[in-house]
C-alpha cells in the first residue's frame, strides 16, 4: 500500500516539494551523497570510528550549514535563514543515515546559540563567515566534575587589566571541540560574585592556549574534553555577560535539544525498512515470521508508535515557528519532543528487535547501529527524568486552565524563526498558558480508541483537581515522574490529533495509535498506583483509570496490510 511507505521517509521517493527549490536540492543532495556512498561504507565508516571529514567536505563544498544555519538577520545568501522545518528534515535524514553525522550538525546548532542570541555584531559576523567556509562550532558548557550545572562552573576569567580576561579551565562532552572554527564557552569571573559573574566567551580550538585532551567515547563522534590555560579572551570575543550569559545557555538548549526528535525518527525509519524485510522473508517453522500473531503485533505497534511520532513532531514544528513573547506554547512541547518522541523511539526500536532477534547484532546491517544510538537521544541535552520534571510546570495550566489562542496553521513557509534568537529570560514557566486541549480529541470523538483515550485524559484532570500530591509528596521525585508521564501521555495524543486533522491522516491508522497509547496510559497508572508515597485516593484514581483498548480485527488487518507493505520498500545500495 502507497500510503504506508508514504508516512515514512524512503530516499527512493524523496522529493521535498513543500519546500523551495534551493532547500529541496539541497536536501536530496545530502541524501543522494548518503546513497552514492553506500550501505558498506556507511558501516564501516561507523565500525572504524573514522572522523567525518569526507561528510564535512560534502557539506561544505554545498554550502548545507551556512545555507541552513545562518539566521537571516546575519545572511550574505538569498537562502539563508533559521528554519525549523527544513532543520528539522535534514536531522531525520541525518538521523536515517547515521547519528554521527547528525551529531556533528547538532552541536554546531548548540554552538551557534550563544553567538546568534549576542549582540557582539562582531562574533555575528564572524561566525556567518566560518559557516560559509565550512567550519562546525561547539558549545561549551559542560563540565566533568559539574555536568551542565552552570550554577558551578570551573571555567575562571581573570580580568587582564586591558578590558579582557585569561581563562582557565576545562570542560567535557563538548561535540566537535576537536575542530571547531568556535567554541562558545561559558564561564565565570573571578573579580565578581554571583550571576553578574557570569560570562560566555568564543574560543578556537586552534589557539595555543586550547588544549585538546581526548574523546571521551569509542565513536566517530568527538566528544572531547578541552582544556584552557590562561587563553586570552578579548572584548571581541565575549558574548554575554552577567544573567544574559545564563539565559542564554538555557535557550540554546531550547533551541538545540528539539532537534533530538527528528533524529530518532530517523534512525527508527531506516531500521524499520530492514525489520520488517528480514521478518517478511524469514521462514520459520514452514511459515513466514510475519504470519505469527505476536510479530505482527509487534511490528503494528512499532509502526504506529512511529507514525506518532512524526505526527507529534511535525505539529510541534509549528508551535515552535509561530513562538513569541506572547505565545511560548513550545516551552512545553519542546521537551515533550526531546523526551517523548526519542524514548518512543527506543520502544519502537526495542519492539522489531523482539522480532528480528540475532538479526539484529549483525554487523552488516544498520540495525545494529540503530540499536546502539537510539538509546543516546533519551540521554542528550537533559535526561528524561529533567525533562519531564520540566514538563510537570506546566501541567495544571495545561489540563486546566486554558486561554485564547489564533489557530496555528501548518508552518512550512520559507521564513525566519527569528524569535529562537530573542527568547529573553529563562523564567516564568509556571506562567505560560495554553490553547484548550479538548476540540483535538471532540474533532475525533467518534473513533472508539480515542474516545477511550479522552475518557483517560479527562480522568487526569479529575486527579490534578481532587488527588494531586501535596506539598511533601511534591518532593517525591519518583512519584512526581509517573504523574508526569500520564500528563505527557495527553499532551502526545493532543497535537498527533491536531497533525492527522490538518493531514487527513486514516482514521483506521489513527484508531490503532490511540489503542496503543490506552495501553500506555494504563500501564502508567498502574506504575503510579505502587508508588511507595500513594495516597489511598491516588492509588484508587490510579485503578480506576485504567482502560482497555477498543479491539477491532479488521481493523488491525488493515493495518498489518500496510506494515507489510513496507518489505522491499527500501533496501540501502552496497
Amino acid at each position: 500500500m502507497a500510503e504506508s511507505a508514504s508516512l515514512l521517509f524512503n530516499p527512493r521517493t524523496y522529493d521535498p516539494e513543500h519546500f523551495d527549490p534551493e532547500t529541496r536540492r539541497l536536501l536530496r543532495a545530502t541524501v543522494d551523497w548518503f546513497e552514492e556512498r553506500g550501505k558498506r561504507r556507511l558501516i564501516e565508516d561507523y565500525r572504524s570510528r573514522a572522523w567525518l571529514g569526507d561528510f564535512l567536505a560534502f557539506a561544505a563544498k554545498e554550502g548545507l550549514f551556512a545555507t541552513f544555519l545562518t539566521p537571516a538577520a546575519a545572511a550574505k545568501e538569498q537562502d539563508q535563514r533559521w528554519d525549523t522545518a527544513r532543520i528539522a528534515a535534514l536531522n531525520e535524514i541525518f538521523g536515517f543515515y547515521g547519528l554521527d553525522y547528525w551529531y556533528a550538525w547538532q552541536v554546531t546548532i548548540l554552538g551557534l546559540g550563544p553567538v546568534w542570541q549576542s549582540d557582539n555584531a562582531e562574533a555575528r559576523a564572524r561566525a556567518a563567515e566560518l559557516l560559509a567556509q565550512g567550519e562546525v562550532f561547539a558549545f561549551g558548557l559542560s563540565e566533568k566534575t559539574h555536568g551542565a550545572d552552570i550554577y558551578s562552573t570551573d571555567m575562571l576569567l581573570t580580568p587582564d587589566g586591558d578590558g579582557g580576561f585569561l581563562a582557565s579551565g576545562s570542560k567535557y562532552y563538548i561535540g566537535n571541540g576537536n575542530a571547531a572554527g568556535l567554541v562558545s564557552v561559558f564561564g565565570r569571573r573571578t573579580d565578581v560574585e554571583g550571576p553578574d559573574g557570569y560570562v560566555f566567551f568564543a574560543a578556537d580550538s586552534r589557539h595555543d592556549a586550547y588544549h585538546l585532551v581526548k574523546n571521551v567515547v569509542d565513536s566517530s563522534k568527538y566528544v572531547s574534553e578541552f582544556r584552557l590555560a590562561d587563553y586570552p579572551v578579548a572584548p571581541a570575543d565575549i558574548l554575554h555577560t552577567g544573567r544574559a550569559a545564563f539565559d542564554a545557555a538555557l535557550n540554546t538548549v531550547n533551541v538545540g535539544k528539539f532537534n533530538l526528535c527528528t533524529a530518532s525518527i530517523g534512525i527508527c525509519e531506516h531500521a524499520m525498512y530492514e525489520a520488517v524485510t528480514h521478518a517478511s522473508n524469514r521462514i520459520l517453522y514452514g511459515r513466514p515470521v510475519t504470519a505469527f500473531p505476536h510479530v505482527r503485533r509487534e511490528l503494528t505497534d512499532a509502526y504506529v508508535r512511529l507514525v506518532g511520532m512524526k505526527l507529534f513532531s511535525d505539529r510541534a514544528v509549528d508551535y515552535f515557528r509561530s513562538a513569541g513573547p506572547d505565545d511560548r506554547r513550545y516551552l512545553l512541547f519542546n521537551p515533550m519532543t526531546k523526551m517523548k518522541v526519542t524514548t518512543e523511539g527506543e520502544k519502537v526500536i526495542d519492539l522489531m528487535w523482539d522480532v528480528i532477534a540475532a538479526k539484529g547484532f549483525e554487523k552488516d546491517n544498520y540495525f545494529a547501529q540503530a540499536a546502539i544510538e537510539i538509546r543516546g537521544l533519551p540521554k542528550l541535552e537533559g535526561t528524561v527524568h529533567v525533562n519531564l520534571a520540566l514538563i510537570l510546570k506546566f501541567m495544571r495550566n495545561h489540563l486546566l486552565n486554558p486561554a485564547d489562542y489564533p489557530a496555528v496553521p501548518s508552518r512550512l513557509d520559507a521564513a525566519d524563526d527569528a524569535f529562537l534568537f530573542q527568547q529573553g529570560p529563562a523564567r516564568g514557566l509556571g506562567s505560560v498558558r495554553f490553547h484548550d486541549w479538548r476540540p483535538a480529541f471532540d474533532a475525533y470523538a467518534e473513533i472508539p480508541n480515542v474516545a477511550r483515550f479522552r475518557e483517560q485524559a479527562d480522568a487526569l484532570c479529575a486527579f490534578v483537581e481532587t488527588a494531586a500530591p501535596d506539598e511533601e509528596q511534591s518532593r517525591d521525585l519518583d512519584l512526581l515522574l509517573a504523574v508526569g508521564q500520564l500528563f505527557a501521555l495527553v499532551v502526545h495524543g493532543q497535537l498527533i490529533l491536531e497533525q492527522a486533522r490538518l493531514t487527513g491522516l486514516d482514521e483506521d491508522l489513527l484508531d490503532e495509535l490511540f489503542a496503543v497509547l490506552v495501553r500506555d496510559f494504563s500501564a502508567h497508572a498502574v506504575e503510579l498506583h505502587g508508588k511507595d508515597s500513594a495516597t489511598r485516593a491516588q492509588q484508587e484514581w490510579a485503578l480506576g483509570a485504567v482502560r482497555r483498548p477498543v479491539v477491532d480485527a479488521e481493523r488491525s488487518a488493515r493495518i498489518w496490510e500496510r506494515v507489510e507493505a513496507l518489505s522491499g520498500a527500501y533496501e540501502m545500495a552496497e
